[in-house]
Protein backbone atom coordinates (compact mmCIF):
# COMPACT_ATOMS: atom_id res chain seq x y z
CA UNK A 1 0.00 0.00 0.00
CA UNK A 2 1.15 3.40 -1.21
CA UNK A 3 1.52 5.99 1.85
CA UNK A 4 -0.63 9.33 1.61
CA UNK A 5 0.98 12.26 0.58
CA UNK A 6 2.82 14.51 3.60
CA UNK A 7 0.72 16.77 4.03
CA UNK A 8 1.92 19.74 2.16
CA UNK A 9 1.96 17.77 -0.72
CA UNK A 10 -0.75 17.36 -3.12
CA UNK A 11 -2.08 13.89 -3.78
CA UNK A 12 -2.00 14.28 -7.59
CA UNK A 13 2.26 15.83 -7.65
CA UNK A 14 4.14 14.70 -10.49
CA UNK A 15 7.92 16.10 -9.57
CA UNK A 16 8.64 16.56 -13.02
CA UNK A 17 6.54 19.26 -13.74
CA UNK A 18 7.48 21.15 -10.89
CA UNK A 19 10.15 23.89 -11.06
CA UNK A 20 11.62 26.00 -8.47
CA UNK A 21 10.71 29.64 -7.60
CA UNK A 22 14.21 30.41 -8.13
CA UNK A 23 14.14 28.58 -11.66
CA UNK A 24 11.06 30.53 -12.59
CA UNK A 25 12.33 33.83 -11.67
CA UNK A 26 15.08 33.29 -13.97
CA UNK A 27 13.01 32.29 -16.55
CA UNK A 28 10.44 35.37 -15.94
CA UNK A 29 13.72 37.57 -16.57
CA UNK A 30 15.53 36.28 -19.67
CA UNK A 31 11.62 36.91 -21.32
CA UNK A 32 11.57 33.12 -21.73
CA UNK A 33 8.41 31.65 -20.40
CA UNK A 34 4.82 33.00 -19.88
CA UNK A 35 3.07 32.54 -16.45
CA UNK A 36 -0.35 32.16 -15.71
CA UNK A 37 -2.40 32.35 -12.28
CA UNK A 38 -5.10 30.20 -12.04
CA UNK A 39 -6.25 31.40 -8.61
CA UNK A 40 -9.87 32.79 -8.21
CA UNK A 41 -10.39 36.15 -8.64
CA UNK A 42 -10.85 36.93 -4.95
CA UNK A 43 -7.61 35.52 -5.05
CA UNK A 44 -5.70 37.28 -7.24
CA UNK A 45 -7.09 40.74 -6.15
CA UNK A 46 -5.37 40.73 -3.12
CA UNK A 47 -1.62 40.01 -4.87
CA UNK A 48 -0.26 38.63 -8.14
CA UNK A 49 2.93 38.05 -9.50
CA UNK A 50 4.34 40.58 -11.65
CA UNK A 51 3.51 40.05 -15.42
CA UNK A 52 1.20 37.09 -14.83
CA UNK A 53 -1.95 36.66 -16.88
CA UNK A 54 -4.89 35.78 -15.04
CA UNK A 55 -6.93 32.61 -15.90
CA UNK A 56 -8.95 31.00 -13.76
CA UNK A 57 -8.89 27.77 -12.69
CA UNK A 58 -12.25 27.09 -14.36
CA UNK A 59 -11.93 28.90 -17.67
CA UNK A 60 -8.62 27.16 -18.56
CA UNK A 61 -9.63 24.57 -21.04
CA UNK A 62 -11.60 27.24 -22.98
CA UNK A 63 -8.91 29.83 -23.31
CA UNK A 64 -5.74 27.48 -23.70
CA UNK A 65 -5.58 28.58 -27.72
CA UNK A 66 -5.26 32.32 -26.09
CA UNK A 67 -1.95 30.89 -24.79
CA UNK A 68 1.33 31.36 -26.42
CA UNK A 69 2.92 28.02 -26.70
CA UNK A 70 5.84 28.94 -28.66
CA UNK A 71 7.47 29.26 -25.41
CA UNK A 72 6.96 26.64 -21.77
CA UNK A 73 3.88 27.91 -19.90
CA UNK A 74 4.49 28.18 -16.66
CA UNK A 75 0.81 27.79 -13.97
CA UNK A 76 0.77 28.86 -10.80
CA UNK A 77 -1.86 28.82 -8.00
CA UNK A 78 -1.26 29.40 -4.35
CA UNK A 79 0.42 26.36 -3.31
CA UNK A 80 1.00 24.33 -6.06
CA UNK A 81 -1.92 22.13 -6.58
CA UNK A 82 -4.39 23.42 -9.09
CA UNK A 83 -1.41 24.32 -11.16
CA UNK A 84 0.27 21.20 -11.24
CA UNK A 85 -3.16 19.47 -11.94
CA UNK A 86 -3.28 22.03 -14.66
CA UNK A 87 0.67 21.60 -16.29
CA UNK A 88 0.08 18.21 -16.09
CA UNK A 89 -3.12 18.11 -18.16
CA UNK A 90 -1.64 20.12 -20.81
CA UNK A 91 1.63 18.07 -20.79
CA UNK A 92 -0.83 15.20 -21.68
CA UNK A 93 -1.59 16.85 -24.83
CA UNK A 94 1.97 17.61 -25.53
CA UNK A 95 1.94 20.95 -24.80
CA UNK A 96 5.46 22.64 -22.62
CA UNK A 97 3.79 23.49 -19.28
CA UNK A 98 5.35 23.45 -16.06
CA UNK A 99 4.29 24.45 -12.65
CA UNK A 100 5.65 26.94 -9.96
CA UNK A 101 6.70 24.72 -7.07
CA UNK A 102 4.55 25.48 -3.93
CA UNK A 103 2.71 28.34 -5.42
CA UNK A 104 2.53 32.05 -4.96
CA UNK A 105 3.65 30.92 -1.27
CA UNK A 106 6.67 29.52 -2.40
CA UNK A 107 7.47 32.66 -4.46
CA UNK A 108 7.15 35.32 -1.63
CA UNK A 109 8.61 32.96 0.83
CA UNK A 110 11.87 32.68 -1.79
CA UNK A 111 11.32 36.47 -1.48
CA UNK A 112 10.14 37.21 -5.01
CA UNK A 113 7.90 40.43 -5.75
CA UNK A 114 4.57 40.27 -5.58
CA UNK A 115 1.63 43.19 -6.88
CA UNK A 116 0.99 45.59 -4.69
CA UNK A 117 4.31 45.31 -2.58
CA UNK A 118 3.87 43.57 0.40
CA UNK A 119 0.57 42.28 -0.43
CA UNK A 120 -1.57 39.00 1.68
CA UNK A 121 -1.68 35.70 -0.12
CA UNK A 122 -5.12 34.67 -0.18
CA UNK A 123 -6.19 31.83 1.92
CA UNK A 124 -8.18 29.65 -0.65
Amino acid sequence: MTPPPSPGRSPFADPSVDRSATEISRLLAADEVTIVDVREPHERELSAIPGAMHMPIDRVASLADSLDWSRPVVFHCRLGWRAGMVATAFRAIGRDAVNLEGGIQAWVGAGYPVEPAGAAIADH
